[in-house]
């Protein structure tokens, strides 16, 4: 029986793959059978070894996405089936406060860079007439305003907005594109968060499942989006939030 889960015979980049949220899903997807790639700025050898001695395959690669068009090199004659834009960043300030240079570094990793990444990728699966399968790493902020947090709001709003419109253009033409739109997880990032008292309470209290996400729920879901088992499944944005955005 084949298994409709499998990723056996992929190939999948995965920015933002050194840690958290990015690190869980690349180790995912190798645990499910793809040859990963783990692209970013920070070096990911913990990530590669992780999925190496697991007996996965997985290797590491440098791109600087504070450079919008970094990744337009990355795929031509690299036979990847699978892209996650996990890759992000955020600024917090009053809005009163906030700079065009904050403002312009968030919108160029967390949405320029993300289309012009995913750009390359459809065009080189629909020049080779090849599957393919897109995950964007959303946020509950592509839903809510959230606070002091003006840019990467509208970043990831952009996001949503994006797996819609690439959807519909590809759809058709074998290349499904859907996002992950993660609750609060329990991460580095948040490790703040977490440490405070009043706020984890409040988080918690707002959670109906009572309790913070893990990197690898995101994980499973990736995998899902990216397998066999998904593919009538086109521009979704998919909340994994313990029930949040249902509250």
């Amino acid at each position: 029986m084949t298994n409709p889960f499998s990723l056996h015979g992929q190939r999948a980049l995965v920015t933002g793959a050194n840690t958290g949220i990015g690190q869980a899903i690349a180790i995912g997807l190798a645990a499910a059978g793809a040859d990963v790639v783990c692209a970013g700025r920070s070096a990911s050898d913990e990530t590669v070894n992780r999925i190496t001695k697991a007996g996965g395959t997985a290797a590491s690669c440098h791109v600087d996405l504070t450079n919008p068009m970094a990744g337009q090199e990355l795929f031509a004659g690299q036979g990847f089936n699978i892209l996650i834009n996990n890759a992000g960043i955020i600024k917090r300030s009053d809005a009163v406060e906030a700079t065009e240079a904050d403002w312009d570094a968030v919108m160029d990793v967390n949405l320029k860079s993300l289309f012009f990444t995913t750009q390359a990728f459809g065009k080189e699966c629909l020049a080779k007439g090849r599957f393919g399968r897109v995950v964007n790493i959303a946020s509950l902020l592509s839903f809510q305003g959230g606070i002091r947090v003006a840019a990467y709001t509208a970043s990831k709003h952009g996001v949503a907005g994006l797996t819609k419109t690439l959807a519909n253009e590809w759809a058709a033409k074998g290349v499904n594109v859907n996002a992950i739109a993660p609750g609060y997880i329990a991460t580095n990032n948040t490790a703040a968060l977490r440490a405070d008292t009043a706020r984890n309470a409040a988080i918690l209290d707002r959670i109906p499942a009572g309790h913070w996400g893990k990197p690898e729920d995101i994980s499973g879901t990736a995998v899902y989006l990216c397998s066999p088992a998904a593919s009538y499944v086109h521009g979704t944005i998919l909340n994994v939030d313990g029930g949040w955005l249902a509250r």
